[in-house]
């Protein structure tokens, strides 16, 4: 059977790299299926949430929901607390026998803070993806991690917010799913 990769994060919003970055490892790592998991809140990002944890499911529903090998899990939405890794993978493991978890560079460089890291490298194989324009030397390279040449999208969610914020365009930066919902919903704009 073919592992399935959690590719976890606050998501808010979801964006065009987010997507274009889940291709890439689903194709290169040939993988069942990518799970997209929405922390209800993050460790490391429990001051700056923006949108709620309804809405930022909702959008990452948006924008995966015509990819058949795509998939949305709410686990860590519905615990209503802090998320953390170690506790999403005991979870899979129960249902999938190979895992795995897809970071970003930002987060390989903090992955010593994450709880239990150790017993994280244990339960699945871990995949950083390079958004770093400059290539990383090999002494850079942790030999636990699978380090992917993904494509470089300098697409963030805090840029998404900061254009909404001052009434710019997100075409492009987010499926069009997305910026429909945020317009609905009048998110980011600082006057909900």
């Amino acid at each position: 059977m073919k592992p399935v990769g959690l590719f976890g994060g606050t998501f808010d919003p979801i964006h065009i790299g987010h997507l274009i970055t889940a291709q890439s490892v689903f194709e290169i790592h040939r993988l069942q299926k990518i799970i997209f998991m929405p922390a209800y809140v993050s460790p490391l990002k429990i001051d700056y949430l923006s949108a709620s944890s309804e809405d930022r499911t909702k959008m990452v529903e948006l924008a995966i929901k015509d990819y058949p090998y795509f998939e949305l899990s709410r686990y860590e939405i519905e615990k209503h607390k802090i998320s953390y890794t170690i506790d999403t993978l005991k979870n899979l493991k129960k249902r999938y026998d190979k895992v795995e978890l897809i970071i970003g560079y930002d987060n390989y460089l903090v992955f010593n803070k994450w709880k239990q890291a150790d017993e994280i490298l244990q339960l699945a194989k871990v995949v950083v993806l390079n958004r770093r324009v400059d290539k990383m030397g090999k002494d850079e390279q942790d030999e636990r991690f699978i380090f992917i040449d993904n494509p470089i999208i300098q697409i963030t969610s805090t840029e998404i917010r900061e254009r909404v914020r001052k009434n710019m365009p997100i075409d492009f930066l987010v499926h069009p799913k997305v910026k429909e919902y945020i317009e609905k919903k009048n998110l980011y704009s600082g006057s909900r």
